[in-house]
């Protein structure tokens, strides 16, 4: 009885950890390069009362034994990057990577990676995230410029008030060979773990690097029926567990009550 008690309580924090997921996901569902998450579980460990394969008294052998779950438990919480939704803006300092990849920024002097292209421009004329971290490598657009050009292959061009077009440099993107371990610090912003890897830079359009489109963002890519229906379950979930542990209760109070 206990055991079931304490198995169907292991169901209920687990699906309660599901909930804030899926709040999470939800929360930032218009979050510019948001990347959702996934709740992962296994199974606890089980009991054995009654090994399979073992020999019965009688000479015969125990078909399937007798193992008896311990629970569920939270093994991890995986980032999903997928592409999200595109959207036009026309800005020329919005851009969006087609394909895999990652914009380096340098925030308080370590480098770090974003999937969110909505840059700015600060006083100096670099180019910057919303936070004030400056792209890497650096781009400053001079005040002679009228316009910024960037191809699909990242090359930045300056037109002055003539039409002369200056190359300004080549705004490169990054790879790692898991990027599910990337550790999210908030504010749209990765930084590279022993599990990610190490970030491998890369021109974009080159081979298994993604392109750059200029007045473009990538939005969010949480899909909000999909989500919906995860909470509706999850709750779902919650909720027969509590009732396992109820059903549990019941049966401890008719096993006490049995001398009376």
């Amino acid at each position: 009885m206990l055991r079931g008690l304490w198995s169907a309580a292991t169901g209920m924090s687990a699906q309660k950890l599901t909930i804030d997921v899926i709040s999470n996901n939800l929360a930032n569902v218009n979050t510019v390069g948001f990347k959702k998450s996934r709740p992962d579980f296994e199974d606890l460990m089980y009991q054995t009362i009654s090994q399979a394969g073992s020999i019965t008294a009688a000479g015969g052998q125990v078909p399937a034994g007798i193992h008896v779950g311990m629970g569920t438990m939270t093994v991890g919480v995986q980032k999903m990057f997928m592409q999200g939704d595109f959207k036009e803006t026309k800005n020329e300092l919005d851009l969006a990577i087609e394909g895999d990849g990652f914009f380096k920024v340098l925030s308080n002097e370590e480098e770090l990676y974003t999937r969110a292209g909505n840059f700015k421009l600060d006083a100096d004329g670099n180019i910057v995230t919303p936070g004030g971290d400056k792209l890497q490598p650096e781009m400053t657009i001079t005040t002679e410029a009228v316009s910024v050009h960037i191809d699909k292959t990242g090359t930045v061009t300056l037109f002055d008030p003539e039409g002369t077009g200056t190359s300004l440099g080549v705004i490169e993107v990054y790879t790692f060979p898991n990027p599910a371990g990337l550790f999210s610090l908030g504010h749209n912003l990765y930084r590279a773990t022993d599990s990610s890897g190490d970030a491998i830079s890369g021109t974009p359009g080159s081979a298994g690097v993604g392109t750059i489109a200029q007045g473009f963002l990538e939005m969010s890519n949480v899909d909000v029926v999909e989500e919906m229906v995860s909470m509706i379950m999850a709750q779902r979930a919650y909720e027969i567990n509590s009732k396992a542990i109820q059903t549990a209760d019941n049966m401890l109070q008719i096993a006490n009550n049995i001398k009376r």
